[in-house]
């Protein structure tokens, strides 16, 4: 964290009204919410040098192992935050200025007592709508079937948002995006995946 923060992370005093200077350009830029070990969030960067990705996550030893990949792979079009996702949406994100937002494999909060921290509501998705430009991209994955059936009910209110895709398969056809973590370990339990592609209207 001391050495590779620096070059990789954003503090929560810096601006971000103003990205293109923050990353040294303008280009597509992809905001992944929750993105663990980083893994995934690293290999999207490395595939995509044309875009420049935003990660959030909360989770420090998580951040940390992002940091070391993203230096090992030398990638530059990669850049972290250690914030609340719901916080980073509301106040850290001009309006209109993401091309797509990545939510994979969220806490499903199983219990019927906790379905309230669900991260996925009504409010969350107009925060997405708020962030993404006309024709973005949301892109949503679970493993968790009354998840899926939450999220679901949750887009049937919004019209924020196109469904473009849903896709339900046995982690053989990840809808635009790799395999991660949680969903290796989702499906050892014998879950199905459930994909979501959705356009900004």
């Amino acid at each position: 964290m001391r050495e590779l923060w620096p070059r990789f992370g954003i503090d929560p005093g810096d601006s971000t009204d103003d990205l293109d200077e923050t990353v040294g350009r303008r280009a597509p830029r992809i905001l992944e919410i929750g993105f663990g070990d980083g893994e995934t969030l690293v290999q999207q960067a490395v595939a995509r040098p044309d875009a420049d990705f935003l990660g959030i996550e909360v989770h420090e030893p998580g951040i940390g192992h992002c940091l070391l990949r993203a230096a090992k792979a030398d990638v530059t079009n990669l850049r972290v935050m250690a914030m609340d996702a719901i916080d980073v949406l509301r106040e850290r994100i001009a309006p209109g200025t993401l091309t797509r937002i990545n939510l994979y494999f969220p806490d499903p909060w199983p219990k019927k007592r906790h379905h309230k921290r669900r991260i996925v509501n009504d409010a969350f998705l107009g925060l997405c709508g708020r962030c993404l430009a006309t024709g973005g991209h949301l892109h949503i994955a679970t493993d968790w079937a009354g998840y899926a059936e939450h999220i679901d009910e949750a887009l049937a209110r919004t019209d924020l948002f196109r469904p473009v895709e849903r896709r339900q398969h046995a982690g053989d056809a990840p809808l635009e995006r790799p395999v991660t973590k949680f969903e290796r370990r989702g499906l050892a339990r014998g879950h199905q995946i459930v994909d979501w592609k959705l356009e900004r209207i």
